[in-house]
C-alpha cells in the first residue's frame, strides 16, 4: 500500500493525513522549515514514521521552532535537555548531528545566501549523487534520509501517486505558476 493510499484510508484528524495533504510533496517556504524537514527524517531514522510524526509538534519546539540560527547555538546543556525530553527523539548522535548540521548551514547561508539556493545550485541527476553531496556537508544523512527529504519538500518525483488527489492538485498549481 502507498503512503498516498494509506493516508486516504486514515481519520480526518489524523497525524499522517494532515502531513500528507498539507506537507508532504511541498517545497519548504523558509530555510527553517526545510532545515525542519531533515530534522524530522533524521530523527525517524530507525523508527516508524508515525512515532515520528506523533512527536512532531514536540520536536518542533524542543528544537527551538527549527530556527537555524538558535539550533546551532546549542550547547551541551541543550543537547542534554534532549537527551533527557521523553517528548522527542532522545537519540543522542542524532542530536549531536542535527546541532551540527544547523553549524553547516549557517556556513552556506554565507556563501549562497539561503539554504535553499544551496540546494537548487547542486541539482543532482541521481540519489547516489544527491546523498554523496549531503554526506560532504552534513552529518547522519544516508541515502533513505536524503531520498525522503527531497522527496517531502518535492525536489525529487515520488511523494504522491498519480492518482493522489494531493498529487492533482500540485500538478494543476504547477502548471497554473
Amino acid at each position: 500500500m502507498s503512503y498516498c493510499s494509506f493516508c486516504r484510508s486514515q481519520s480526518e484528524g489524523s497525524i499522517h493525513r494532515w502531513y500528507h495533504d498539507e506537507v508532504y510533496g511541498r517545497m519548504s517556504k523558509t530555510d527553517d522549515e526545510l532545515f525542519g524537514r531533515l530534522i524530522m527524517e533524521i530523527n525517524q531514522a530507525g523508527l516508524s514514521w508515525e512515532i515520528v510524526l506523533n512527536k512532531y509538534a514536540e520536536i518542533e519546539k524542543a528544537y527551538a521552532d527549527f530556527s537555524i540560527t538558535k539550533i546551532a547555538a546549542f550547547k551541551d546543556k541543550d543537547i542534554l535537555a534532549l537527551k533527557s525530553n521523553p517528548k522527542v527523539i532522545r537519540h543522542e548522535l542524532k542530536i549531536k548531528s542535527i546541532v551540527y548540521n544547523a553549524q553547516q548551514i549557517l556556513c552556506i547561508q554565507k556563501e549562497f545566501g539561503t539554504f535553499g539556493n544551496w540546494i537548487s545550485k547542486n541539482q543532482q541527476n541521481s540519489i547516489e549523487n544527491w546523498t554523496g553531496i549531503f554526506k560532504k556537508n552534513f552529518k547522519f544523512v544516508g541515502k533513505e534520509i536524503v531520498s525522503e527529504f527531497l522527496m517531502s519538500n518535492g525536489m525529487i518525483p515520488g511523494a504522491h501517486d498519480n492518482d493522489c488527489p494531493v498529487y492533482q492538485k500540485l500538478k494543476k498549481n504547477e502548471i497554473n505558476t
